[in-house]
């Protein structure tokens, strides 16, 4: 019995060093690359909770969940890093703000009933078309050479809103793939979409609780889809490291900050397909 808890406690105090390692890794890809490090929780909080055993039909939507409600205070820190260097575009923020919030509630709404499944394969398939532009440095993707007005420009905005709210991420991704195939720059993107995170993060953080209050599947620590002690071990190392991430963002060339992030990107996706094809 007791040769089991220490067994046990063992496997826990490792799973928390992972925790706080991914935590610290995870602050510096929101500085670096503006993406509130969702691409890397998800999957982090996926395995933690399969490795905890808990219920199959939570573990997906609990590291969404988890991640948007840890993306809160790493989007601001690294928003706020970016905006004192003058990056952040402000005027695109506000027209996109309210409606960014209406795709991330009506994403956290489809959450309560989307199986699993469905949110693995958005996240795939919104970050490989990224990854490929990234790494390929094409501009034949380019739509525009400036960002577009009026109806389809809020269109863009309830998009980056829904799916980065079934994603679990804080629109970086996304709000990159958008902006730099109208002609932005990288770094422009990156330090926009860090503001980005900061709109998605706490009303889809809020909706995934919301979405999972009430189930008797959930685990003790959990608020809602939101694991109270994911967001405890990660937090804290999250918002040292961002700082980091923002000072390397300004400071590697541009080419290379595209193909670092499209790699990352591209890790992802395998680890993904892995888990869905192969399980």
């Amino acid at each position: 019995m007791w040769k089991d808890m220490m067994e046990l406690n063992a496997e826990l105090a490792f799973l928390a060093l992972i925790l706080l390692g991914a935590g610290a890794l995870t602050g510096i890809l929101s500085g670096l690359f503006g993406v509130g490090g969702g691409a890397l929780m998800v999957p982090v909080l996926f395995e933690t909770f399969q490795f905890l055993g808990y219920p199959e039909a939570v573990q997906m939507p609990l590291a969404v969940g988890t991640s948007l409600a840890i993306i809160i205070p790493t989007s601001i820190r690294s928003y706020r890093g970016h905006l004192a260097r003058g990056a952040v575009d402000k005027d695109l923020l506000r027209k996109w703000a309210v409606y960014i919030i209406g795709g991330v509630l009506v994403g956290a709404a489809i959450a309560r009933f989307a199986p699993p499944l469905v949110m693995q394969l958005v996240f795939v398939a919104v970050a490989g078309v990224n990854a490929v532009k990234l790494i390929s440095g094409t501009k034949k993707w380019n739509i525009a050479s400036e960002m577009p007005t009026g109806i389809v420009l809020r269109c863009y905005g309830a998009a980056i809103g829904l799916l980065s709210s079934l994603m679990g991420i804080g629109g970086g991704q996304i709000a990159n793939i958008i902006m730099t195939l109208h002609g932005r720059p990288i770094r422009q993107a990156i330090a926009t979409s860090a503001g980005i995170g900061v709109l998605i993060a706490i009303p889809g953080a809020i909706g995934y609780v919301l979405a999972g209050l009430g189930r008797s599947d959930l685990p003790v620590d959990s608020l809602g889809f939101v694991s109270m002690l994911g967001f405890l071990l990660f937090a804290p190392t999250t918002i040292l490291t961002a700082g980091l991430g923002v000072r390397l963002a300004h400071s590697v060339e541009q080419r290379k900050l595209e193909i670092a992030f499209g790699v990352f990107l591209t890790i992802v996706c395998l680890r993904f397909l892995h888990e869905i094809f192969l399980g």
